[in-house]
């Protein structure tokens, strides 16, 4: 079959070859024959690319030479897929989805079947953070010995570096950045216990399973304390908080309920959630995200 990469998909990599990454652009060319020869390699049947996907890899529904179903995954070195392999081996099904191919390299992951269109987004909101909550709790356990994953410090850092070039050349976010990269000095001049780290938590991350009723999915790893990674579960359907006369102070009990819940030290998920927040803003500004960065923006601003 054709492996057409979803729209999707290529909007999102051509925002990463706006930001210099050409890479992006040769792996997307190359893409169908990449998926061609996972496939054969592996022996599967393919029974459809998910659509509308995933922003940075290629997602195809297969079945096993013994007819079990699995899904096949395809990311660029961009979106470090062998830090998703090494994340999702350590978890080993605890809380995430299970890894069919510990061992394959190459970019290629061949991951359990969950229900790709039943994410934890589709329940009531107040059900959906309590689901995504308890999923995310049982991913943040103790990083593997000698682990090669980037640090909440080296990430952010990076990010920290583009906020100011951007800030520098746009004065209208200039107080919102920079009362961001003061929130994550202070955070992380005071370090908290490591744990492995989801990366990029959010309610779409979670998919109904059989073995288990929701599991995680999509990991962009890294190592640091639990309110980096609840941070950007704060902000989930943050349209519906701009939208909502009273989002400022849903936000506000938002961050404190979900500290309780999880036993994080609310102040340092709310300035988590501030640099989080103001970075996604800045990022979406620079690649001609408009409207999305007006809504972080505006969101970071009740922080």
């Amino acid at each position: 079959m054709a492996f057409e990469p979803p729209p999707r998909l290529v909007r999102a990599l051509g925002e990463t070859q706006h930001n210099g990454d050409g890479g992006a652009g040769d792996w997307l060319d190359k893409l169908p024959e990449l998926a061609q020869q996972a496939v054969v390699l592996r022996e599967l049947t393919v029974e459809r690319v998910q659509a509308p996907g995933g922003r940075s890899s290629l997602v195809v529904l297969v079945r096993q030479i013994d007819g079990t179903p699995a899904v096949l995954k395809l990311a660029p070195e961009r979106a470090r897929p062998e830090s998703e392999r090494a994340a999702l081996a350590h978890w080993d099904g605890r809380g995430a989805v299970r890894l069919l191919n510990p061992g394959d390299t190459h970019g290629v992951l061949l991951l359990e079947r969950l229900h790709p269109d039943m994410s934890v987004r589709s329940l009531p909101e107040a059900k959906a953070i309590l689901e995504a909550a308890g999923t995310l709790r049982r991913l943040w356990v103790e990083p593997p010995a000698a682990h090669v994953f980037e640090t909440v410090a080296e990430r952010t850092g990076r990010q920290a570096e583009a906020m100011r070039a951007t800030a520098s050349a746009d004065a209208e976010i200039g107080p919102l950045v920079d009362a961001a990269l003061a929130a994550r000095e202070e955070l992380l001049a005071e370090p908290s216990a490591e744990r492995l780290l989801h990366g990029t938590f959010r309610q779409s991350k979670v998919l109904a399973g059989e073995r288990m009723p929701w599991l995680a999915v999509g990991p962009d790893p890294v190592v640091g304390e639990c309110a980096f990674d609840l941070a950007r579960l704060v902000r989930d359907r943050v349209e519906d908080l701009i939208a909502s006369p009273s989002g400022a102070s849903i936000t506000r009990r938002r961050v404190k309920r979900l500290a309780e819940s999880l036993d994080v030290d609310q102040e340092r998920l709310r300035g988590w959630t501030l640099f989080r927040a103001v970075e996604s803003g800045v990022r979406a500004r620079r690649v001609g995200r408009p409207r999305d960065a007006e809504l972080l923006l505006e969101f970071a601003g009740w922080l």
